[in-house]
């Protein structure tokens, strides 16, 4: 049944004739506790992970840790959107919030590092539901000028546990044992269930339940295969690279065979077609790419040419993932003034003006710069991430919300893996010119020393972080493009 129809089969119910008002705060608060699940678990097990490696051997496997988790969240999260279309939220997220919980506990429990990345990756597919329908649900329970307010405290969420979760993790290391790390989220979880269970509730549905089995499965397939070949480029050998590409190509052209002759499909192409969604996520995907060359090279950049420890290119982001929720704020607050285009292009002409300060630093130049670099492309993140949803959320009905959700958070994490191939490419590409290994790089972050060889190292990772900064850059400028062709879309939300 085309989206259209499901939405004509279920008529639209206001939510507050679904809820009292009264009961929303009740929501908000189990949608801040499952989006803190999501937000921590990403600082806290990077900050252990190092030690936990160190006890369970097999480091050659240390980044399949992160990318399993990453993985089965991207390759999921569209499946649970159009899921939550079709059968509720509440039932959609309880179950994701059980299997990220059931992830969650394997993870302490793990004995070696396969079993880890094994757990992770159930980890990753209850994430794959919490964080879009979350922010659905945010959708279906506020008007559109309440929800940019909402959004705003949804990235101060993402803000606060960038700050705790270091700090949570390296106590844990420190005064109990490693399985705490992700143990840690298990009340945090239980909690948000129990509010879900206890205060959420939907209008009842009246649309046909017709499940694309086939649909999913290779949608997760060819997401998968992709985002493999994209992480294991450059490491692996090349049969590896292109056997992932040629499984992924395969799934994708039966992916589209299927979702043409399905009778509810689990990715409606009209609806991923509207103009407003195609160009906020395609906003998204490109933004999604500059970010992550930020968290990924600026660090480096700190520590590698300028000399400082961790701990101040740590800052240095931070100042990154403090100004998203402040500019998610402030988006919130003059979304009704700027329009949901204006908000937009607001933030995404923030992104290359932050893009540009890194291109200004050189050996003797201070991390305050590169934090005010940081701080400013935060702010901008901050408006395109709000508008983005905000766009989204108004353009799609509510039988279609959760798809449509999903579709931008996907776009955005498809961009993250996008982006980190295609940075960190140009950076090896740039060090192997030169003749600069990655264990020369590697000693120069360990040691900092100032040798007349680390020198010369300094100088090749500085000519190379910056083309990397140039690409950065250019990528902020194709995101303000993107956010040009986003048409005007009234604030008057849809149901």
């Amino acid at each position: 049944m085309p989206p259209d129809s499901i939405a004509a089969a279920a008529p639209p119910v206001p939510p507050a004739e679904v809820m009292p008002r009264g009961q929303r705060p009740f929501v908000l608060a189990a949608v801040m506790a499952g989006m803190f699940m999501i937000a921590i678990e990403a600082t806290i097990v990077s900050t252990a992970m190092p030690q936990i490696a160190a006890r369970l051997g097999d480091l050659q496997y240390y980044s399949w840790v992160f990318s399993a988790f990453l993985l089965a969240q991207t390759a999921t999260t569209v499946i649970f959107g159009k899921l939550a279309d079709l059968f509720g939220r509440r039932p959609v997220l309880l179950a994701g919030i059980g299997i990220f919980l059931a992830g969650t506990v394997l993870c302490g429990l793990a004995w070696s590092m396969p079993a880890l990345i094994v757990f992770r990756l159930i980890q990753g597919v209850g994430a794959g539901a919490i964080q879009p329908l979350c922010i659905t649900v945010v959708g279906d329970l506020y008007s559109v000028q309440e929800r940019g307010r909402i959004q705003g405290w949804l990235a101060s969420v993402w803000g606060i546990s960038s700050v705790l979760g270091p700090l949570a993790g390296g106590l844990i290391i420190q005064h109990a044992s490693w399985a705490w790390v992700f143990w840690i989220n298990i009340p945090v979880g239980l909690g948000a269930a129990a509010l879900f269970i206890g205060f959420l509730r939907e209008p009842p549905a009246h649309a046909v339940r017709s499940l694309d089995v086939a649909g999913a499965a290779l949608f997760a397939v060819a997401v998968a295969a992709l985002m493999i070949a994209l992480t294991e480029a450059g490491s692996a050998g090349p049969a590896v690279t292109l056997g992932a590409l040629a499984v992924a190509v395969v799934a994708a052209l039966l992916f589209v065979w299927q979702e043409r002759r399905a009778h509810d499909p689990m990715v409606a192409f009209a609806l991923w077609a509207r103009r407003p969604i195609a160009t906020a996520n395609a906003v998204a995907l490109l933004s999604g790419m500059t970010v992550i060359g930020l968290t990924t090279f600026l660090p480096m950049y700190v520590q590698g040419v300028l000399g400082h420890s961790a701990l101040v290119a740590g800052f240095a982001l931070t100042a990154m993932v403090l100004g998203w929720p402040i500019g998610a704020t402030v988006a919130a607050r003059n979304v009704t003034r700027l329009g949901l285009r204006g908000t937009m292009l607001a933030g995404a002409v923030l992104l290359p003006l932050g893009g540009m300060v890194f291109l200004l630093l050189g050996q003797g130049s201070s991390p305050v710069l590169a934090g005010a670099g940081s701080l400013v492309m935060g702010l901008g993140m901050g408006f395109v991430s709000n508008a983005g949803i905000l766009i989204i959320q108004t353009t799609a009905v509510r039988a279609e919300r959760g798809a449509a959700t999903a579709s931008n958070i996907f776009s955005r994490n498809l961009g993250s893996t996008l982006g980190a191939a295609a940075l960190g490419a140009v950076l090896n590409l740039s060090l192997a010119r030169v003749g600069v290994g990655p264990e020369q790089i590697r000693h120069l972050l360990d040691q900092g020393t100032a040798t007349a060889g680390d020198a010369l190292v300094r100088g090749a990772l500085d000519h190379a972080l910056h083309l990397t900064f140039w690409a950065i850059l250019a990528i902020a400028v194709a995101t303000l493009l993107g956010a040009l062709l986003v048409p005007k879309v009234p604030l008057a939300a849809r149901d």
